[in-house]
């Protein structure tokens, strides 16, 4: 047996990598790639790279292309050329939008259009992955491997890199926990196989594996959840869902670990910020270079099987959810509305929930 890490204990460190500064070598089946996210890699980095001949690109999503007025020949991305004098500064100006409005002329940028993106597309996946801003340097290579390998790299397959179908979970503790809203409660803790974030299952009362369970998919909020922010109605959200469980006598409460519609707790501040320079939900995530939800609500239905669970009647004033459920093997019985945490402060919130993101509120 080989002590070697696998190709998915390497995409763990991968995503460590990039989020502490270090660059990643992706592998393709043509040639391989330098990549280092954009908002970590420090100066010494970032002029060893750029004193390196080949093409070095910083890789952003359409998204935030469509911010900065650049064109994303490659249709999900754009590989913006560095000028001469770039500076790392300039760099990260490009890749966070904090101050788009305070300094808006970035360009003109230009984009290249001829090669293929595959290996960048990758990176921005891995970055999206590490909760990081979808936003790389990225220098093809012809000796990935040799690269790799005299610098102490860590090296990936970029096919590894770019795939977001849900990680293997196993169930690896449980224990009963008398909850305020049922004294017969049960947390179970979930954890993928490639090393990203937990995800918990809170059991009240004996949910009847034979009928739909009463059950919501809530995501992790510190913010609302925890420190009481008004900005959402998570936190509101959360307390009504456990506590209609322990009305009935059961139900099962999915706590998945994708803070900020999924694109993590620092992501989610960046976007509160714009929204404070008043951009709504969606435009401040569209600036920041993601989707409008990058949460993957397949993890939610695969944790309900691995509990044995086939039907639910699902808490959610959210359509997609329905729509996912359904489309990974869970059949729901009923969606059961969950109104509650309206507030002066998040009025906004809740629109842009209702008219761009179909929420039945």
């Amino acid at each position: 047996m080989t002590l070697a890490p696998t190709v998915t204990e390497r995409l763990a460190r991968a995503r460590a990598d990039l989020r502490m500064g270090v660059p990643v070598v992706l592998i393709g089946k043509q040639h391989g790639a330098i990549v280092v996210a954009a908002e970590t890699i420090g100066p010494e980095r970032f002029q060893t790279l750029k004193a390196r001949s080949g093409d070095l690109s910083l890789v952003i999503t359409a998204r935030r292309a469509e911010t900065l007025r650049a064109r994303a020949y490659d249709g999900d991305v754009a590989r913006v050329i560095l000028p001469q004098d770039a500076s790392l500064s300039w760099v990260h100006a490009i890749a966070d939008p904090a101050d788009d409005l305070l300094h808006p002329m970035k360009g003109p940028l230009q984009t290249r259009r001829d090669g293929d993106a595959a290996l960048h597309r990758a990176a921005v996946a891995l970055a999206k992955s590490a909760r990081l801003l979808p936003a790389l340097l990225v220098l093809p290579l012809g000796d990935a491997d040799q690269v790799a390998t005299a610098n102490g790299l860590t090296a990936l397959p970029a096919e590894a890199a770019a795939d977001t179908r849900p990680a293997a979970f196993q169930n690896i503790a449980a224990s009963r926990v008398p909850l305020a809203v049922h004294d017969k409660g049960r947390v179970h803790v979930f954890r993928p196989d490639d090393g990203a974030e937990e995800h918990y299952a809170i059991e009240i009362g004996a949910p009847d594996r034979d009928k739909p369970v009463l059950a919501r998919l809530h995501s992790a909020c510190f913010t609302g959840d925890i420190m009481g922010s008004l900005k959402c109605d998570c936190g509101p959200q959360l307390r009504a869902a456990m506590s209609q469980m322990g009305d009935e006598g059961a139900g099962v409460l999915l706590y998945l670990n994708q803070e900020g519609r999924g694109i993590g707790l620092a992501n989610k501040l960046r976007a509160y910020a714009l929204q404070d320079q008043g951009f709504d939900t969606v435009e401040a995530n569209h600036r920041l270079g993601f989707e409008d939800d990058e949460r993957d609500f397949r993890i939610g239905a695969d944790i309900l099987k691995r509990l044995g669970f086939a039907q639910t009647r699902l808490l959610t004033n959210n359509p997609a959810k329905v729509d996912r459920m359904t489309a990974s093997g869970i059949t729901v019985t009923e969606r059961v509305p969950l109104r509650v945490g309206q507030t002066p402060q998040n009025a906004h919130y809740l629109a842009t929930k209702a008219t761009k993101s179909g929420h039945l509120l």
